[in-house]
């Protein structure tokens, strides 16, 4: 089957309002761009975005932020983007922080039909709040459920049009799981490929999952601010 869309204005309509959306990336790398530009375009509200991270200022889901786009946010590293400090410190934004793996546990649980696991991160803390506690080999553990969305934004380096993708270093952390955590799956690439010229062990993401697939275009890759120290420190 062709998967193949145009860009990212041929899907981007079927985000409706009051959607749970999975963007991909892990701090600025492997963020889909180009989707995250058309939603913020096309203005549907009132979303709920798991994502890693919230971005930074004027990348990525910090645009969403920034055209407030988002009621709630679901994510683990939240420290590089001023704005959403500011969303969440005036209550103008609903939070729900994981500890990092057990965001991805908790789509990649999704993807596998899972409904719940549980686990021992967070025990003790906010985290662990309103939650079943039981206890294994001795170590109390929180039970977490499953996290689905209704699409899911991935970005890829590569791709064909059956929706094959192969992801690249650091891009691979949350886009492989977020792919099977969906009901509609958007991939965009840096670089669309004939069929067969993707090597079938390094398939990171088959095609199955997939529901639509483009190839974007300027990619702005910015890096994410590093701590700052006074100079002679």
């Amino acid at each position: 089957m062709d998967k193949r869309v145009a860009n990212a204005e041929a899907v981007i309509g079927r985000v409706h309002e009051g959607a749970t959306v999975l963007i991909g990336g892990f701090g600025t790398c492997g963020v889909p761009e180009n989707l995250v530009d058309a939603l913020v375009r096309q203005g549907t509200r009132n979303l709920t975005v798991a994502s890693n991270n919230p971005g930074i200022d004027g990348f990525g889901v910090g645009q969403l932020l920034e055209a407030r786009l988002i009621k709630k946010l679901i994510a683990s590293y939240v420290g590089a983007n001023r704005f959403f400090e500011k969303l969440a410190l005036n209550n103008e934004i609903e939070v729900e922080l994981n500890p990092q793996g057990t965001l991805a546990e908790r789509m990649r649980a999704a993807g596998a039909g899972i409904p719940a696991f549980f686990t021992p991160t967070g025990f003790g803390t906010m985290v662990a709040e309103g939650r079943e506690v039981r206890e294994f080999n001795g170590r109390p553990h929180i039970l977490m459920p499953a996290l689905r969305g209704d699409f899911a934004f991935v970005k890829a380096w590569k791709g064909d049009r059956w929706g094959n993708l192969v992801y690249r270093k650091t891009a691979r952390n949350f886009n492989p799981v977020m792919a099977t955590a969906a009901d509609y799956v958007v991939a965009e690439v840096e670089e669309l490929v004939d069929l067969g010229r993707l090597d079938p062990d390094l398939v990171h993401t088959p095609g199955i999952f997939v529901d639509a697939i483009f190839q974007g275009a300027k990619y702005r890759k910015p890096m994410e601010p590093g701590p700052k120290r006074k100079r002679g420190a």
